[in-house]
């Protein structure tokens, strides 16, 4: 009945807000947030697709950043104002820095052979947004590989040597995290087990290093966590949800669907929960601490 963690073609998603969010109503999804990667300009024609529609929409966003170690994670933003003129300027910088990088992944990409050009990258009019997913659909769509998925194995394509020294600046945790609460919003992190440059999740250390950088992000503002995951494991998804009770942080659920096109496993509403699991109870959590932005 519950997913806080959408994307829609306003950054790497197939779906536009409104198609998006008939597609939760079809599947019986009541409450949503669109949480496009470092861009908002899809959240006034959600909401109002919502308000017509019956589906709740709750403003978000997903930025991505890195702390003072290098440490590389993804923070997301709900119920924020999204007219807080510091956050639209540093939205409109972090856009600029992944135009210039995604020149230099086209360029990396034509030394490994894969003679992708910028019309092919362009999914739709008037479209602004191009991130790594919309260069592995643009692969999949030129005959270099058959899924998009494909494009992230070990070693190939996006996950070769030259397109991975290819980096973008990113904002700061705690920039971002402050840049959501004067906007009035909560921050998230997520995807917990995706954060790099921790360890493996298959080391041993791997929760004793998330419970640590936690409670730094804790320090910097961090409201919540999302335990909930299209691709958490069971026995992970239950350390998590403790981990956020012992650390006093919300605790969110999001599918972080795309659009078939992407990967057909994941579904709206799409995420392993467990017997305690109340939905409820995170949005009075949520709603507790922002919301009051909704536009």
């Amino acid at each position: 009945m519950i997913d806080l963690h959408l994307h829609t073609y306003y950054s790497d998603g197939t779906m536009s807000p409104e198609e998006l969010v008939a597609l939760a109503k079809e599947r019986g999804v009541e409450t949503i947030a669109i949480t496009d990667h470092d861009g908002m300009d899809g959240l006034e024609e959600g909401m109002k697709a919502g308000k017509r529609l019956g589906v709740h929409v709750i403003p978000g966003i997903e930025l991505s950043t890195e702390d003072e170690e290098g440490i590389y994670m993804h923070i997301l933003g709900y119920c924020f104002d999204p007219d807080k003129e510091a956050l639209k300027k540093e939205v409109e910088l972090i856009r600029r820095k992944r135009a210039e990088r995604n020149e230099k992944l086209l360029a990396a990409l034509h030394e490994i052979g894969c003679r992708l050009t910028k019309e092919d990258l362009q999914l739709r009019e008037e479209q602004d947004y191009v991130g790594k997913p919309t260069f592995a659909l643009a692969l999949t769509k030129r005959g270099y590989i058959s899924s998009p998925k494909e494009a992230f194995q070990e070693g190939r394509f996006m996950r070769s040597e030259v397109v991975r020294s290819v980096h973008r600046e990113k904002i700061s945790a705690k920039r971002a995290i402050e840049l959501i609460r004067e906007a009035g919003g909560l921050a998230v992190l997520a995807h917990p087990m995706k954060v790099s440059h921790l360890t493996k999740r298959k080391e041993d250390d791997f929760f004793e290093k998330l419970d640590k950088q936690l409670a730094k992000l804790k320090s910097w503002g961090l409201a919540g966590m999302e335990c909930y995951y299209s691709s958490h494991l069971p026995q992970d998804m239950q350390r998590l949800v403790q981990m956020a009770i012992d650390q006093r942080l919300i605790i969110t659920a999001g599918s972080d669907f795309h659009g078939a096109e992407y990967d057909q496993s994941i579904s709206i509403g799409g995420f392993p929960v467990d017997e305690n699991f109340d939905e409820k109870r995170m949005l009075r959590e949520i709603y507790s601490v922002s919301c009051k932005n909704m536009v």
